[in-house]
């Protein structure tokens, strides 16, 4: 069986994060209020960007071992990668304004 089919998604964390498109993280914790006030921030931000960034929720609490790797210490914590490499990161709410401001100025640092 030839497993080179790259129409199918990464399985891994770190296969996700280490892809050739950007990818903001948002480590979340169901309790979180805060955490609740992001996800319609992130929906309106990917349709905004759409293919230039992928979006991904990664729960702090069941994924301790990425929080801790990536020193998540409140939530939500925002971190964005490119090719494995961590380019911003930030805990608390961002707006859409800032948070897409940031990701451009990010991403054209390049």
């Amino acid at each position: 069986m030839n497993k080179t089919d790259k129409s199918k998604a990464p399985s891994s964390f770190s296969e996700v994060i280490n892809a050739d498109t950007p990818v903001l993280v948002d480590f979340y914790t169901d309790w979180c209020g805060p955490c609740k006030m992001m996800t319609p921030i992130l929906k309106d931000l990917k349709k905004e960007m759409g293919s230039k960034i992928n979006i991904i929720k990664v729960d702090a609490e069941k994924n301790a071992d990425a929080a801790i790797k990536y020193q998540v210490r409140g939530v939500p914590t925002l971190i964005l990668f490119k090719n494995g490499r961590i380019l911003w990161q930030q805990s608390g709410v961002v707006q859409l304004p800032q948070l897409k401001s940031i990701i451009n100025q990010k991403l054209s640092e390049l």
